[in-house]
């Protein structure tokens, strides 16, 4: 049966001021609207049927990529992924992140969608936001009330859900900048190339000589949000890593994940399938930090 998109009312406001005004004035009834792949597939499948959609397009300055590996990063929130990964900067400095969004197979889907947009989704199969996550990024998130920055791992509450108030926008993704003898990586696994992901894992490892300093894992697709394996972590830091010890985080990330079985793939495959594309991305991160 072919169904056409409820009727609502689209707002476009020209600053940021004046969307969160009309955010706090519609409350529930407003969707934002960037990128929006997300957005309007679940609109025409009446998965949603908000009465605003407040589009942001028309807000200057929201559009941008500063910095580099020296002073940090920061990404504006109408940021397309397509932009990021032409960066030459983000390709040089933060090389996880444009292999990341390498990896992602539609060019269409690369140039429409915006990386905040990606994030405040909050599908726990999202490959971006395990790649923030040991990349140690945040979230400005301006509101009403006063502005704030929070750490992306505290920014998801559960498939869908995000922490965000109803009048509130996440503006900027701010990536420190980071330090010497520092990899990171990330794998996942998926039945086809433009499939979403059954399993993924972000690492980002720095060390000292033979010595990991800072360890952080982050998993996507194995809980309803994406997670960071804290034991995990806790089990490699400050040690000599080695293949012995590379291997007990490896099992350690699987034991702290919590995969569900659905039509993709069995929880107990997921949760096997974590030891490997951790002990992968361990590898390939401790690799780079060495070089």
């Amino acid at each position: 049966m072919h169904r056409t998109l409820r009727s609502f009312e689209l707002l476009e406001p020209t600053t940021i001021k004046e969307a969160i005004k009309l955010l706090a004035s519609h409350g529930d009834k407003t969707k934002i609207l960037a990128g929006g792949v997300d957005l309007v597939s679940r609109m025409m499948r009446w998965q949603i049927k908000p009465e605003y959609v407040i589009s942001i397009r028309k807000i200057p300055g929201l559009d941008y990529i500063e910095g580099d590996g020296k002073s940090g990063l920061k990404i504006g929130a109408m940021t397309s992924l397509i932009s990021i990964e032409l960066s030459p900067i983000i390709k040089l400095d933060y090389t996880v992140l444009y292999e990341t969004i390498c990896q992602i197979a539609s060019i269409q889907v690369k140039t429409m969608s915006t990386v905040v947009g990606n994030l405040c989704v909050s599908t726990p199969a999202s490959d971006i936001a395990p790649v923030l996550c040991v990349l140690e990024a945040k979230l400005k998130i301006v509101g009403s009330n006063k502005d704030k920055v929070v750490a992306i791992e505290d920014f998801f509450v559960d498939v869908g859900k995000t922490i965000l108030e109803p009048d509130q926008i996440v503006t900027e993704i701010q990536i420190p900048a980071a330090s010497p003898q520092t990899g990171a990586a990330f794998f996942k696994l998926k039945p086809v190339k433009a499939s979403i992901s059954k399993v993924n894992a972000a690492v980002m490892l720095s060390m000292k000589d033979s010595t990991c300093n800072k360890a952080r894992i982050a998993l996507g697709s194995v809980a309803p949000k994406m997670i960071r394996a804290m034991r995990a972590e806790e089990t490699i830091r400050g040690k000599m890593v080695d293949e012995a010890l590379i291997a007990r985080a490896a099992e350690m990330a699987a034991e702290e994940s919590k995969p569900i079985t659905d039509l993709r793939s069995t929880g107990e495959y997921r949760k096997q399938m974590v030891a490997v594309l951790v002990k992968r991305a361990i590898k390939a991160a401790l690799e780079r930090a060495r070089k």
